[in-house]
């Protein structure tokens, strides 16, 4: 019985799991915010080449 007892304690104490299990939380955390600057930022690049081909077409060149 003493050795499920301190099988038990040594599990409770171990915290190896739990840092796995928060690194992959950071990553989350971290993948979606560069999935939501990429979606705002995305849109406003889109612009801004369509802008500078527009006005390249309009120029000439390339034609």
């Amino acid at each position: 019985m003493a050795k499920l007892i301190d099988l038990t304690k040594r599990f409770i104490a171990d915290e190896e799991g739990a840092t796995a299990v928060e690194y992959g939380v950071l990553v989350a955390l971290i993948i979606a915010a560069c999935v939501a600057i990429i979606a705002v930022l995305g849109s406003q690049i889109k612009t801004g080449f369509q802008q500078v081909s527009t006005a390249l077409t309009a120029a000439g060149v390339g034609s």
